[in-house]
């Protein structure tokens, strides 16, 4: 399955799928469920060079939310 144009990020998505994480496509970009329950959103045609820098750092910052 394609998930990102960008190659990082498609092998960050298929990382986290084989570890709980659901995956789910959309109209103009997919979206990422965490074990939590917490979303996010798959950059399909990033044009930034940070891009998989931030999409990284996004999924650290959602994986270690605690729900109060």
């Amino acid at each position: 399955m394609h998930y990102s144009n960008d190659k990082e990020i498609a092998a960050t998505v298929r990382h986290l799928l084989t570890n709980g994480w659901r995956y789910i496509s959309g109209k103009k970009h997919g979206k990422l469920i965490s074990p939590n329950g917490k979303k996010l959103a798959v950059p399909g045609t990033p044009s930034d060079w940070r891009a998989s820098l931030n999409f990284r750092r996004d999924i650290r910052r959602i994986s270690f939310c605690t729900q109060i």
